[in-house]
């Protein structure tokens, strides 16, 4: 048989290429059939991996924990990071949501497939407005060697993912700002719904920080006096001042919740410390939770209401509560945690002589309730925004 020439053979080179990346293509795992350990093996032997890592580093992610060693990178705990973020300083805690690993795994069988990097992050990330606004801001004080600002914006890049893992499933949630003294609300993709001022906790009484979420709205609520409201300040105003309580309409519960007569006490054998008694203010617009609570899961009796003192919004200076949080359009965050029209707008219009026993109203649905203590932020036209360390507490760290 006559042996083909140089010439011959060349014409067949392209074939046996193409034939040989088809045995190759035919031999390559499918991605959803691999383990998570091979999906990593394969995304570490790639450039993919570092392409990762710049741009968590370019969404205020400290990468160094994740940089690329010798063997199998840790792609999997990049990727939830990038989604899901770590716990920030948060005080209490109702319960830590595991990843969502489906998303997780998802990106990982995309990346092997050849999908771009960016492409991946767009589904992987959380799709909140201000956080997308937050990472241009993050680029940009990079470039302009703003190192201090940058790690400011870092730390709330990380809530708002700690914020996506939290509130999976839910249909909206409220973040309440406590350096910056404001709420927004917001549907669950980030888009703002209500933004308002609110009045937290002084200095000496903070406002702690807490995920957690809503419970129930209470329409005239009762003020049950804090203990330590109760000692430091309604007990001596009681005991100096007979006509003190009936004056604020405080009255004196007994261990079985009932009302007792203060006229009948021994105030002079009493002190504020073994006080046997609680005080609690009846309901009205005087009382000092106002005519509307919510209700949030804690146990540091801390919960969102209206106030009396509705003209403090107007100040700039809105640090001056024992710890809760007044909030300016009461009526407007019912409705939307409710998810429905609770309340009428006049509600708030009741004259004080208008007294009515309080009402429950559970929500049917949980709706997340963040109180956090964020540097900066974005407004919803996308400005950035930095807020005073009124507790003198934070320091700049992702």
């Amino acid at each position: 048989m006559q042996m083909l020439s140089g010439l011959g053979k060349a014409r067949y080179i392209p074939l046996l290429i193409l034939f040989t990346l088809a045995i190759m293509q035919s031999c390559r795992k499918n991605p959803k059939e691999m383990t998570d350990e091979e999906l990593a093996v394969a995304i570490s032997e790639k450039k993919t991996y570092q392409q990762l890592l710049d741009l968590a580093g370019n969404a205020g992610i400290d990468t160094r924990k994740f940089e690329a060693k010798a063997g199998t990178q840790p792609v999997f705990g990049l990727l939830e990071e990038l989604a899901f973020g770590h716990k920030p300083t948060i005080r209490f805690t109702q319960k830590k949501i595991k990843a969502d690993t489906t998303l997780i795994r998802d990106a990982a069988e995309e990346l092997v497939n050849g999908q771009s990097v960016e492409k991946v992050l767009e589904r992987l990330e959380p799709v909140f407005p201000v956080y997308h606004n937050l990472k241009i801001h993050y680029t940009r004080l990079l470039k302009e060697q703003k190192k201090d600002s940058a790690a400011y914006v870092a730390q709330t890049l990380n809530a708002y993912r700690w914020i996506h893992r939290q509130i999976q499933g839910a249909p909206r949630f409220v973040v309440v700002n406590i350096r910056g003294a404001y709420l927004t609300a917001m549907d669950s993709a980030g888009q703002h719904v209500l933004t308002m001022r609110t009045i937290v906790g002084k200095r000496d009484t903070p406002t702690p920080t807490i995920d957690t979420y809503a419970t129930s709205i209470v329409t005239h609520p009762y003020w049950n006096v804090p203990k330590s409201i109760a000692i430091k300040e309604i007990f001596p105003k009681a005991a100096a001042n007979p006509e003190y309580l009936a004056k604020n309409r405080i009255q004196v519960i007994d261990k079985d919740g009932q009302a007792i007569n203060p006229e009948e006490l021994e105030w002079g054998d009493l002190t504020a410390e073994k006080f046997p008694y609680r005080f609690r203010q009846e309901t009205g617009e005087d009382n000092s939770l106002g005519l509307l609570k919510v209700e949030i899961k804690n146990p540091l009796a801390i919960y969102l209401h209206d106030t009396n003192a509705r003209y403090l919004f107007k100040s700039d200076q809105r640090w001056r509560s024992h710890g809760c949080v007044r909030v300016q359009h009461p009526t407007d965050l019912a409705n939307y945690m409710a998810g429905t029209k609770l309340l009428d707008s006049d509600f708030m219009a009741e004259p004080d002589t208008v007294s009515h026993p309080p009402k429950w109203h559970k929500l049917k649905v949980r709706v997340p309730v963040f109180l956090l203590y964020l540097p900066a932020d974005c407004n919803p036209k996308g400005d950035l925004m930095y807020f005073p360390d009124v507790y003198k507490r934070e320091t700049p760290n992702a």
